[in-house]
């Protein structure tokens, strides 16, 4: 099960569930919670290994996409909206695909059919087994922000504190996800973030999601990187606000 989690806002509104990504916490979502929280219930996670959670060894995309709807069973909470960054992203595409009863509206926030080649990944887990969390941290900031953030800090914070092998573990699990094929049975109406300077998923990793989900759009918010959401709080809220308002405003 995912172990730790918390809910926000209304308790009788309809919920959105909120996914992190590979090396934060459920903090990533702070600067979205006040203007999710007004018209929903939000339920944010922390990935294994990550924040308050336990690291889980061998965990696939596929099987944190269970953790999750096994959450969802555990409150009784049969349809949810769900948007998710990079990491949580794969997570909230995979249920949309494995359950689509379950997802009633997508928000996929800089994140991919495929993250890249698997041997870079592999290489970045045997790193942080060797050396910890350090050699990861000291170059995330260009990963995940445009030169010159101030911000960066507390997300900086949130990887450092990662449990190595957790991290290691979703490396693993980003290592083997590959969505590209499945992206059509996703049926959830879905909004694609992409940050128009993001490394780490480019917006032709956007486009090809907007262009194989059935009914998607694809917003690229200028002057961000990985953490669009963190860099440019305003254009992402809003984004996610407008999609959802359309899309999810009953349980």
């Amino acid at each position: 099960m995912i172990a730790h989690h918390r809910f926000d806002g209304p308790p009788d509104a309809p919920v959105i569930v909120l996914g992190p990504s590979l090396g934060t916490t459920l903090g990533l979502w702070e600067p979205q919670l006040a203007a999710l929280t007004r018209t929903w219930r939000v339920l944010r996670y922390d990935l294994p290994g990550h924040g308050g959670s336990p690291a889980v060894p061998g965990v696939t995309v596929e099987g944190l996409a269970a953790l999750v709807l096994d959450l969802l069973d555990r409150y009784g909470l049969a349809r949810v909206a769900y948007a998710g960054v990079s990491l949580g992203g794969a997570i909230g595409a995979t249920l949309a695909a494995d359950a689509p009863g379950r997802i009633a509206a997508l928000a996929l926030v800089c994140g991919s059919a495929r993250f890249g080649p698997p041997e870079g990944w592999h290489e970045r887990a045997a790193l942080v087994r060797r050396e910890g969390m350090e050699p990861v941290a000291a170059t995330a900031a260009g990963r995940w922000f445009t030169p010159g953030f101030p911000g960066a800090g507390p997300y900086l914070a949130m990887l450092r504190g990662t449990d190595p092998e957790g991290y290691a573990a979703c490396c693993e699990a980003l290592a083997a996800y590959d969505l590209r094929d499945r992206l059509g049975e996703v049926a959830a109406p879905t909004l694609v973030v992409a940050g128009e300077q993001d490394p780490a998923t480019p917006p032709g990793h956007g486009r090809i999601l907007a262009a194989g989900i059935p009914s998607a759009e694809l917003l690229v918010v200028p002057g961000a990187a990985h953490l669009a959401g963190a860099e440019r709080p305003g254009a992402v809220t809003e984004a996610l606000v407008r999609h959802f308002e359309k899309h999810w405003r009953t349980a």
